[in-house]
C-alpha cells in the first residue's frame, strides 16, 4: 500500500509541469492591468483627486511590476549619455523617471470619465521577445484614439517598454526633452537627473496647449 501511495506520488509531481497554468500573453497582461488600474480608479476617484500622491502609490504598486523601468529610461537617456553615467546616476535617473511617468500617466488617468477603454485582439504570428498590444479609447462624443503599449519578454513574463497614444510616441516625447534638458543645462548630467520631474511636468503642459 505504501509502496503504491509512494509510486503515485512520484508520477503526480513528474506530471505537475503538465497541469502547469501557462504564463499570460502579452496581451493577458495588458487585459489585466488595466482592468485593476481601471477598477481601482472607479473606487478610489475622488479620494485620489483629493490625495494625488495616494494615487501615484496606487499607480506604481499596479503598474509598477509590468514597467520596464530600466529599458524605458536606458532608450530616453540614450546610448550617448548612458555611456557617460555612472552606476549611481543610473539609478537615480531610473527613480527619478518612475516616479514622473508614474505622476504623468496619473495625471491623464485622473481626467478619465468612464472612456471605453479596448484591448483589440492580436493579429497575425506574434514575435516572441516583443510584440505591440493595440487598445482603442472612445470618449463621450464617441471620438476613438488609438494606443498602443510596446511589450518585450522579460524574466519570463511582458513587460512595458513603449507607449504610443493618438500618434504621440511618449518614448520619443521623452527622449527629445532629456536631450534639450541636456543642451539648456550645459550637459550637467546630474542636474538633469535632479529636475527631471519639473521637465516632465513641463512637457506635458506644453502638450495641454497645444
Amino acid at each position: 500500500m505504501l509502496k503504491t501511495l509512494r509510486n503515485s506520488f512520484f508520477i503526480l509531481l513528474a506530471a505537475l509541469p503538465l497541469f502547469a497554468v501557462a504564463a499570460p500573453t502579452a496581451h493577458e497582461v495588458v487585459q489585466q492591468t488595466t482592468s485593476t488600474l481601471l477598477e481601482d480608479l472607479k473606487a478610489n476617484k475622488e479620494q485620489y483627486r483629493n490625495d494625488p500622491s495616494a494615487f501615484y502609490t496606487a499607480l506604481n504598486t499596479i503598474l509598477g511590476p509590468v514597467v520596464d523601468v530600466e529599458g524605458i529610461s536606458r532608450g530616453v537617456m540614450t546610448v550617448r549619455y548612458s555611456r557617460q553615467a555612472s552606476p549611481e546616476q543610473m539609478q537615480r535617473f531610473q527613480e527619478n523617471f518612475k516616479r514622473s511617468l508614474m505622476q504623468f500617466y496619473g495625471n491623464a488617468l485622473l481626467e478619465y470619465n468612464n472612456q471605453d477603454i479596448r484591448v483589440l485582439p492580436a493579429s497575425g504570428k506574434q514575435d516572441p521577445q516583443r510584440t505591440a498590444v493595440n487598445m482603442e479609447i472612445k470618449d463621450g462624443k464617441g471620438t476613438i484614439y488609438p494606443l498602443s503599449y510596446t511589450m518585450v519578454s522579460q524574466d519570463g513574463g511582458w513587460k512595458l517598454r513603449n507607449v504610443v497614444i493618438n500618434g504621440i510616441n511618449v518614448g520619443k516625447l521623452f527622449r527629445d526633452q532629456f536631450s534639450q534638458s541636456m543642451q539648456n543645462n550645459g550637459n550637467d548630467l546630474d542636474k538633469v537627473i535632479d529636475t527631471w520631474a519639473n521637465t516632465v511636468a513641463k512637457a506635458r503642459q506644453a502638450k495641454g496647449k497645444s
